[in-house]
């Protein structure tokens, strides 16, 4: 099964970084988010990506190309230009890079994926947020029901603290990690090729029509995960993933 991710966007609002580079290129540790996404699905299995690439997109190409010696030890004849590389990578993936354009909205970015995922079951994903959902039991859901989109429904990171009022009393505060209400769209999707139906062209924005109707359709289905997921919007949102990574305790990092 291969796995889908989207990272065509501008990331405007990290423009501290994405002047240079595209949203999923910014690292965290030292590697892109992208390549923790990555790393995760891998984790489970999956070796075979088809990244949907826009704004930037030359930089993620440069990357993957030099994935393999920037990686491994090196001997370079300086006279010839002869590079032989040593070892192996810890990783075997293939990884198709393709080109849906730099305006094109996320629902024309994955229609345009279409002949590169072909007639079978795929996994969707963004370039830009990282989770420890288990994609095992996402999967093993999605099979149950036989719909055709599943969607990872996530509590939206607490941006600020949590207030318990009785009256103008405030009865508790607590700063949380995830709010205690509400479902929001988490993205790490699982998705049949029947879904390529229900988005129209490039001006389609997979949020909206194709998600509503197919949720009117009775063909749309939540996988609830409690546990960690966080996007990387804002530089604050960089700064947080940062920490937890240099202090050792980043929840997605499910991989040894």
């Amino acid at each position: 099964m291969k796995v889908a991710i989207l990272a065509g966007g501008v990331g405007s609002r990290l423009s501290e970084e994405t002047v240079v580079k595209p949203k999923p290129m910014v690292e965290i540790g030292g590697r892109p988010i992208l390549w923790h996404i990555m790393m995760h699905y891998h984790h489970y299995g999956y070796r075979d990506f088809v990244i949907a690439l826009g704004y930037k997109g030359e930089v993620i190409k440069k990357y993957m190309v030099d994935y393999c010696s920037l990686n491994r030890d090196l001997t370079v004849k300086l006279q010839t230009g002869e590079v032989k590389i040593h070892g192996d990578v810890s990783v075997d993936w293939t990884v198709d890079l393709i080109d849906t354009g730099m305006s094109t909205l996320t629902g024309g970015r994955i229609k345009r994926l279409a002949p590169h995922l072909g007639d079978e079951t795929f996994m969707l994903t963004w370039g830009d947020g990282v989770s420890d959902v288990n994609l095992k039991k996402l999967l093993e859901f999605h099979k149950s029901h036989g719909k055709l989109v599943t969607l990872t429904a996530v509590h939206p990171p607490a941006r600020f603290g949590h207030l318990d009022l009785e009256g103008d009393q405030i009865k508790e505060f607590s700063e949380k990690p995830q709010t205690r209400e509400g479902w929001i769209n988490g993205a790490f999707f699982v998705v049949e090729p029947g879904v390529m139906d229900y988005i129209d062209g490039d001006d389609t924005q997979w949020e909206r029509e194709p998600l509503e109707r197919l949720a009117e359709d009775g063909q749309l289905m939540a996988f609830k995960h409690t546990s960690f997921w966080q996007c990387m919007d804002t530089l604050r949102d960089k700064v947080l993933l940062e920490d937890l990574w240099q202090t050792g305790k980043a929840p997605w990092k499910v991989w040894d």
